[in-house]
């Protein structure tokens, strides 16, 4: 997700204007009961950078210009520490490997909760946020977060960061939310190790890839680590949860022509056909010529029509009669809509997105209130998924949430 400086100083006023008035407070109830730890999982922890509140002014004027007066003392409160952490996970074959993250601490006396953000889709290892780039959360929203008062996790799943040479697990399920629990895990290791003062508490959130990876996160915490972290609730925007929707969407309507757009579901199919062992040829999927272009530049492929122009009729006819049951089934492995989240969950959404169908989030806040969860969703008219109004919207809404539930 591309963001101009114009729409990242409009979203930094607007997220501010909540700041100053919903900053992180002292827990109001006693932390529930956390088990003793997994495995050790952190491997290393090296601090990458330690920013003073002046230091930080001068990065938001770099960035920000005019609106950096509204941080310069008022919001920026404390120096932050950034670490680049390595810890142990596992890929999605199973096989045991090292990825990496940022982890931002305030130097602050009283306890602190922690925040994890899980990153949109990004194109470069330089926007990793272990690599505390100037694309990176870790440098913008992530400093700014940790100076008011957050512990931030933000991992750099696989793909970036320490396993930049594996290939990225873009929009799988299990991929996403591995990489971030275990880095929740190495996190809780590390604050234990150096005495830092946490009080339990922990909030996730995310948008984009960052969604679907945060409600992804969101369900296997509570089925596989239920009472392993005191989750407060998750505040998720525009992710693709209802994968076979989706997908059905994609193969047989008319969408976007957009090729950034285009390179993305490009992408997450051969993320799927990897993972899934599916290992077909382009020409199995996509018709001539451009088989044989996707074969070649693979998630970097610039596609201006729609796609479901550009599949075989035989692909298609078996997505939609289900004989092609184990792309069926892969694809089905990926859903994250239709369970019972024990903790609230806020939902955002644009009603115009082009590139993430909307009725991801109507149909994940449909079945989840089915099944009894405690959801709200905010649904933006006219929003595109990149546009000012449903980000705002989704930034400022987050911190209120939050706040309304500790």
């Amino acid at each position: 997700m591309i963001l101009t400086k114009t729409f990242l100083t409009f979203l930094l006023m607007t997220l501010l204007s909540g700041l100053v008035l919903l900053g992180p407070t002292g827990c109001k109830t006693n932390p529930e009961p956390v088990v003793d730890p997994q495995p050790q999982t952190l491997v290393s922890a090296t601090q990458i950078g330690q920013y003073t509140t002046a230091q930080l002014s001068t990065r938001y004027t770099s960035l920000f210009g005019s609106v950096a007066s509204l941080i310069t003392g008022q919001y920026l409160k404390n120096t932050i520490t950034v670490y680049k952490v390595v810890y142990k996970t596992k890929n999605t074959d199973g096989t045991d490997v090292q990825a990496s993250g940022a982890l931002i601490v305030p130097t602050v006396t009283g306890a602190l909760p922690m925040l994890s953000l899980q990153h949109g889709t990004i194109r470069t290892d330089d926007d990793a946020p272990s690599n505390n780039g100037t694309g990176s959360d870790t440098y913008s929203f992530g400093s700014l977060f940790g100076s008011y008062g957050y512990i931030v996790a933000l991992p750099d799943y696989i793909g970036y960061g320490t396993s930049k040479s594996l290939p990225h697990t873009y929009e799988h399920r299990n991929g996403l939310a591995t990489a971030s629990l275990d880095m929740l895990r190495a996190s809780r290791e590390f604050l234990a190790q150096n005495k830092v003062n946490w009080d339990k508490r922990l909030f996730i959130s995310g948008y984009s890839e960052g969604g679907y990876a945060t409600m992804s996160l969101h369900k296997k915490m509570e089925e596989e680590a239920a009472g392993e972290f005191n989750l407060r609730a998750s505040s998720i925007g525009a992710g693709a949860y209802d994968k076979t929707s989706f997908m059905k969407f994609v193969v047989n309507t008319a969408a976007t022509t957009r090729p950034d757009y285009n390179s993305l579901y490009i992408w997450t199919l051969l993320t799927y056909d990897r993972i899934y062992g599916l290992n077909r040829p382009m020409s199995y999927y996509f018709k001539e010529p451009y088989a044989t272009q996707i074969q070649a530049q693979r998630e970097n492929a610039s596609i201006s029509v729609s796609l479901n122009q550009i599949f075989t009729d035989g692909f298609k006819q078996a997505v939609n009669s289900g004989s092609d049951a184990l792309f069926v089934k892969a694809v089905a492995d990926n859903d994250v809509f239709d369970w019972k989240p024990a903790v609230p969950v806020q939902l955002y959404h644009g009603k115009a997105d082009q590139l993430v169908p909307v009725f991801n989030t109507q149909n994940a806040e449909a079945a989840m209130k089915k099944r009894g969860a405690t959801v709200t969703a905010t649904y933006v008219e006219g929003a595109n998924h990149t546009d000012i109004t449903v980000i705002s919207q989704y930034a400022l809404g987050t911190v209120g949430f939050f706040q309304s539930v500790q």
